[in-house]
Order: C-alpha cells, then sequence, then structure tokens
C-alpha cells in the first residue's frame, strides 16, 4: 500500500505535504489516516510534514514491479453474429476500417435508432473481431476508463479500465453516445493519437497493441443539440474531435431496406411471413417513411426510428394485435404525437382500427403531416 499511497500522494500534492493531504489519500485508499501514517514514517520530517525523497525515476520504477494489479479474465470478446441484422447505410466503410486493422478513429453520427452501435457490433462480429463497448455519460471520467484503485480480499490493487483492456487486447473500442461526456473524456487524447498512455498512478506506460481501433458514436457531431432534442448531449473540445480523421453520417435505412429488417426479425420470432403480417411490415415502414419526410420537413417533432419499428415487431409476436403492438409502443411520446402517429397509420391501413384514446381532430392531423 506504501507505494501506490506515494504514487497518489506525488501525484497530488507534490513531494512535500501535510496532514490533511494524507487524509484525502487514506480516504481514497479505503485506510485510516493513523494506519497509513505509519506507513509514510520514514518520510515525516515533522509534525504533521512529510517529504518525499526518491526521485519522480525511482518511484516509477518501484511502482511498476510492485503495485499489485487484478489479472484479466480471460474471455471472448467477439459479438454473436444476429440473423435478423441488414447492412445498409455506411456499414461496408465501416467494415472496411475495422478489417484494415489500421489505427483510424471513426465518428458515426446520426439520429437515435438508426444502427450506428448495431453496425459496428456486427462488422466485428463477421471479422472475428473483439469489442469492448462503453457507454458514455456526463460522469465517465478517468477512472471509468483507464481504470483506478480498487479494495479486493481487503487489499487495494490497481484495476484496468476498458480502454487499457482494448489496448492491451488489440481489441475494437467503441465509445458509445461519447457526445454525453464531459471534458473528463479528455484522458483519451494521448489514446486518440495511436500513442498509448502513461498510467501515472502506477508508473507503468501501455502500449497500443497491434489491431487496436477506436469507434465514436453520437446523436450529434460534439456540438451540442440545438433544436433540445438530445436533451444532456455537451459540445466537445475541438481538439478531441480532431482527433477523429473521418466522420460518418448514418441515416435510417430505405423503405425496401427497412422492410427486410422487420422481416428477418419477424421470422426470428415465428411469426409467418404471409397476408396480413406481411402486410403489417409493409404499412409500417411506409409509416415510418412518411413520419421522417414530415419530421425533417419540420411538421411533427418526433420520428419513428429503425429501433422502435422492431419494437413493435416484438410486441407484436408477444400480443398478437396490430393495435395493442402499436399502442404500448408509442406510449412513450406525448398524448398528442402519440394521437397524430396511430391516426396516420390508420389511414394507411384499412384494416387497422384506432382506439378511442388515440383520436385527434382530422384537420390537426392534415395540418401536421399534410394529408
Amino acid at each position: 500500500m506504501t507505494d501506490q499511497a506515494l504514487a497518489l500522494l506525488k501525484e497530488k500534492y507534490g513531494t512535500e505535504f501535510g496532514a490533511n493531504a494524507v487524509k484525502e489519500v487514506a480516504k481514497e485508499l479505503n485506510t485510516s489516516y493513523a494506519t497509513l501514517s505509519k506507513y509514510l514514517n520514514q518520510y515525516k520530517v515533522g509534525r504533521g510534514k512529510w517529504s518525499l525523497e526518491q526521485t519522480v525515476q525511482e518511484l516509477e520504477e518501484t511502482l511498476a514491479s510492485s503495485v499489485p494489479t487484478m489479472t484479466s479474465v480471460e474471455q471472448n470478446l467477439i459479438p454473436q453474429k444476429d440473423d435478423s441484422f441488414v447492412q445498409f447505410g455506411n456499414f461496408s466503410d465501416i467494415k472496411k476500417v475495422i478489417a484494415s486493422r489500421m489505427f483510424y478513429p471513426t465518428f458515426i453520427t446520426g439520429l437515435s435508432g438508426n444502427g450506428k452501435t448495431f453496425g459496428v457490433e456486427q462488422a466485428c462480429a463477421q471479422l472475428g473481431r473483439e469489442l469492448i463497448r462503453v457507454n458514455i455519460t456526463i460522469e465517465t471520467d478517468e477512472d471509468d476508463l483507464i481504470g483506478g484503485f480498487r479494495l479486493v480480499d481487503g487489499e487495494t490493487v490497481w484495476h484496468n479500465g476498458p480502454v487499457i483492456e482494448a489496448l492491451q487486447r488489440g481489441a475494437v473500442l467503441l465509445l458509445d453516445e461519447i457526445d454525453l461526456a464531459s471534458n473528463k473524456i479528455l484522458c483519451l487524447q494521448s489514446i486518440l493519437e495511436g500513442k498509448g498512455v502513461f498510467l501515472k498512478k502506477i508508473g507503468k506506460f501501455i502500449a497500443p497493441s497491434e489491431g487496436f481501433q477506436v469507434f465514436a458514436t453520437a446523436n450529434t457531431k460534439g456540438k451540442g443539440s440545438d433544436d433540445g432534442r438530445f436533451i444532456g448531449t455537451n459540445v466537445l473540445n475541438e481538439a478531441f474531435l480532431e482527433r477523429f480523421p473521418v466522420t460518418f453520417e448514418q441515416s435510417y435505412p430505405t423503405v425496401a431496406i427497412e422492410s427486410k429488417i422487420l422481416t428477418k426479425v419477424a421470422e426470428s420470432l415465428n411469426i409467418p411471413m404471409v397476408g396480413e403480417h406481411t402486410d403489417f411490415i409493409k404499412h409500417l415502414c411506409d409509416w415510418a417513411d412518411i413520419i421522417r419526410k414530415t419530421f425533417y420537413d419540420g411538421g411533427v417533432d418526433e420520428v419513428i426510428s429503425t429501433r422502435r419499428l422492431v419494437h413493435i415487431i416484438k410486441a407484436y409476436a408477444i400480443f398478437g394485435k396490430k393495435d395493442k403492438a402499436m399502442k404500448v409502443c408509442l406510449n412513450r411520446f406525448d398524448d398528442e404525437t402519440k394521437a397524430t402517429f396511430v391516426e396516420l397509420y390508420d389511414k394507411i391501413d384499412a384494416d387497422f382500427e384506432v382506439q378511442e384514446d388515440a383520436q385527434v381532430p382530422a384537420n390537426w392531423l392534415v395540418y401536421r403531416v399534410g394529408l
């Protein structure tokens, strides 16, 4: 524990520090002030005063050889192939980047539920590449990404974060929802340059293994959400964004492609692709396409994603009724939007019955979606 404490003290307070510094580090290491003071006794120069005599180089050499670290668990991180996957959009280009094994940080942006993350996952599955996915939030910090000290069986040990795991394994690192991050994400700067990272807390440098790659997905381009649609997204540091040489803009699939996606999902759920079932899929795809076009024109404030359509098909497999599937999957929208979407679908599917609680004035619907 002494070496870990020395590293933290030197990093945060320099070579000379007082009792408050020792108390803070003791708290971080989950030990008592008295215990840590005892371990640091050889560095004590006065009442409540300590001075470290080791040079930085000596300390780093000591730490690198003596800090206990958690052993990585052997596991297969290659994603499973999804039989319902249909490639579209930027998938072929993303797959080429991954297949090249070249370090080439790639940014993928687009509206929610249009296959950004799924595409990277399935490209790795098809190529047999390991994938480590990290879901980013505003709370994500260096400890979450790089690693930190953990208490294991009463001993403080170093635990590698997902970024270090990906670096060492030569895996594909996926930073999901990167635009939710705070400036704490800047701890990845050197990694996005392909230079590895120095773990200052344990005095060890981790170089990237061959094949290590970074992908980031976001609903915005890292410039925030001007229309307030994606609350919580942040303006990312320009220097950070510049470290991504290429940005792919992901759109929703065409009606034809989306129909193939829903058909495969339905088949995987043992829904027979005949009669009313195939008609339901066709109507859903036409419905979503009209809503998206209206959304892009500013006629409605919400959009139906491919993910939402898949939810509807799964609900249909569970409940066996179109109206029930539509209702439970559209409940996430406000009442006005939900009513608009249901009323629109009713105009597309002649066999669909609109629920009473989903009714809206016809003229309002005409105004909103131009029917």
